[in-house]
């Protein structure tokens, strides 16, 4: 059996084994979705089904509301993710600019992950950090005042580190 097929098995007994655990709460489904993204950092769109059948919910059902939300994840994110500010505050002091540049520098756009497997970008509607905007998260850390050479700088701390940044 191939990679692809041990990992796809691992996560269906995982996911199984997360439904038994949350099937008797009131709408587990969300439950279910956001232990599923916490432990694999994604929801693999195979496990769609498998969802489903363990609810005795539609396929339709689970997508819905697995592709509505934004925090949902349907592909692995990058080994470190990079949240930029898009609130009123970090707009009015410059977060588009900061916004253009790391696109260029990542070569991907908002939720996307870059070719390397890096970095992922995501968009954020505040972090609480408006009198140091434009902000930037990674992981549980907050950046302020975030321009292009802080953004590089960030970027190129994170690409030698050997420590994971969430």
């Amino acid at each position: 059996m191939g990679l692809v097929s041990n990992s796809l098995l691992a996560h269906e007994k995982l996911v199984k084994r997360i439904i038994k655990e949350l099937q008797g709460l009131p709408g587990a489904l969300l439950p279910i979705l956001h232990r599923l993204q916490d432990e694999l950092g994604f929801i693999p769109p195979a496990l769609l089904a498998v969802i489903a059948a363990g609810l005795n919910l539609s396929r339709a059902e689970v997508h819905g509301v697995a592709s509505f939300y934004h925090y949902f994840r349907s592909s692995p994110p990058g080994r470190n993710s990079i949240q930029i500010c898009r609130a009123e505050s970090c707009q009015a002091m410059g977060s588009r600019a900061l916004e253009a540049h790391a696109q260029r520098t990542l070569q991907c756009k908002f939720d996307q992950t870059s070719a390397d497997g890096e970095f992922t970008l995501l968009p954020v509607y505040c972090l609480g950090n408006c009198a140091c905007s434009p902000a930037v998260r990674v992981g549980d850390k907050v950046y302020g005042h975030v321009d292009a050479a802080k953004f590089d700088a960030l970027v190129a701390a994170l690409s030698t580190s050997e420590v994971e940044v969430k």
